[in-house]
């Protein structure tokens, strides 16, 4: 009966093994081995010499088939599953092992604690999807192109409201910014967008899908195509292109894959990290990011080809209230009143032209201004009723007086009708 602690010989085993019997049996030289072996002749005197005293054994390393003096403890292995099936159950092995080191002090490697979940029938193993895709080399600098996406999801997991997120990812760097919002619109764009270049400055170009907040659908109007303009602008372009800012638009998800691979990044690892503090409101998500995201910036950001930083600091005479914000233009009455979105406002000041720019601000407020003057107005709240007036009395066409009717009188007051005069 075979002994149960027998190890097999691998084939390049077996071909090592060959080679130490011919140098025993004095075929050829220790020398000429190594070379064979690609080792040192040192290293050959040392398998010669555990083969002649073990045998065809003597070839395995003695290691082999002996546990690790490395090896994680089961203890440690059962306390980090269990971990993992009640604490960090919908976890990447990645994330997970890097919660595991932060908030209870056991350290694995990743692929460690991925096998052990493989193992237990806790994670499966996804298929990588194909790239079809021409690849894109990344710009050189930072602040060369921004790659921005807003995305609607239920960050806070049921314990609050569903929230849109804006994100921003420096295509050179991975530089990350983001902000959550109540929907993905116009001012929550410009809001998030002012905020990103008070903090980096003003990026050269930014590349973004065809949702309606970036990209108009509406016509031309008259005025537009005596301008000679191609294309309406949305209000978001109109603001970047005051600011000098190119707006790319994408036609295809894959397109701005770092932007879209980012929000799939945070619907991952922001839900978990929100999830484990109790996060329940945008203003408290809000102020986590504050805090979160230097850190995953740090763990995720790239070094760019050129050290060069291109964003623009923003020039002292723009203000950027003035850019960012929803401009509408109007016609002013002949009684001073000029009407927006079904409410009138009465100027108080006396213009000279008549056309005049409703600014509504990031922070609600509105204000009209004329050039750059502006406007103090009153809103009116009814529109002044019109007097309904009494209609008179018209006779129906086509219709034949009677005989008594004051117009036949005035004819023929014997109210006979006329005879016929034959010429």
């Amino acid at each position: 009966m075979p002994e149960k602690n027998i190890l097999k010989l691998k084939v390049r085993e077996l071909k090592k093994l060959k080679v130490i019997q011919q140098t025993l049996d004095k075929q050829i030289t220790q020398e000429t081995a190594a070379s064979i072996l690609r080792l040192s002749v040192r290293q050959i005197k040392r398998l010669v010499s555990k083969v002649r005293k073990s045998g065809e054994q003597g070839i395995i390393h003695q290691s082999r088939g002996k546990e690790s003096n490395r090896r994680i403890s089961e203890d440690i292995k059962n306390l980090a599953l269990a971990l993992c099936r009640e604490k960090y159950h919908d976890f990447g092995a990645t994330f997970a092992c890097e919660k595991l080191s932060e908030l209870d002090g056991i350290t694995v490697s990743d692929e460690t604690l991925r096998k052990w979940l493989w193992g237990g029938g806790q994670a499966t193993r996804k298929r990588k999807r194909k790239a079809n895709r021409q690849w894109r080399p990344r710009k050189d600098c930072f602040g060369q192109m921004v790659q921005m996406d807003g995305s609607k999801h239920d960050w806070l997991e049921g314990r609050g409201p569903k929230l849109v997120i804006m994100g921003y990812i420096d295509d050179a760097t991975n530089t990350v910014f983001a902000r959550f919002y109540d929907y993905e619109g116009t001012i929550p764009a410009m809001d998030s967008f002012k905020r990103y270049i008070q903090k980096y400055g003003i990026p050269q170009s930014v590349y973004l899908d065809r949702h309606s907040t970036y990209k108009s659908s509406r016509e031309l109007t008259p005025e537009e195509e005596l301008e000679g303009i191609d294309e309406p602008l949305s209000q978001f372009e109109r603001a970047l292109g005051e600011l000098g800012v190119t707006v790319i638009h994408a036609y295809s998800p894959q397109a701005k894959g770092r932007v879209e691979r980012l929000c799939g990044t945070l619907q991952d690892r922001l839900i978990k990290e929100m999830r484990l503090l109790g996060i329940k409101t945008k203003e408290e998500a809000n102020m986590f990011l504050v805090k979160y995201l230097p850190v995953f910036n740090r763990k995720f950001g790239v070094d760019p080809i050129s050290a060069a930083n291109v964003h623009m600091p923003v020039p002292k005479n723009i203000d950027l209230n003035r850019i960012l914000c929803i401009k509408t233009g109007r016609t002013v009455k002949k009684d001073n009143t000029v009407a927006l979105d079904g409410k009138l406002y009465l100027l108080e000041d006396k213009i000279t032209s008549k056309k005049v720019t409703f600014e509504e601000r990031i922070n609600g407020s509105l204000f009209i201004m004329n050039n750059d003057q502006k406007l103090k107005y009153k809103v009116i709240m009814e529109r002044p009723k019109k007097l309904h007036r009494k209609p008179l009395k018209r006779r129906p066409a086509n219709t034949t007086p009677a005989l008594d009717h004051p117009w036949r009188q005035a004819i023929n007051p014997k109210g006979m009708p006329k005879k016929k005069i034959i010429h």
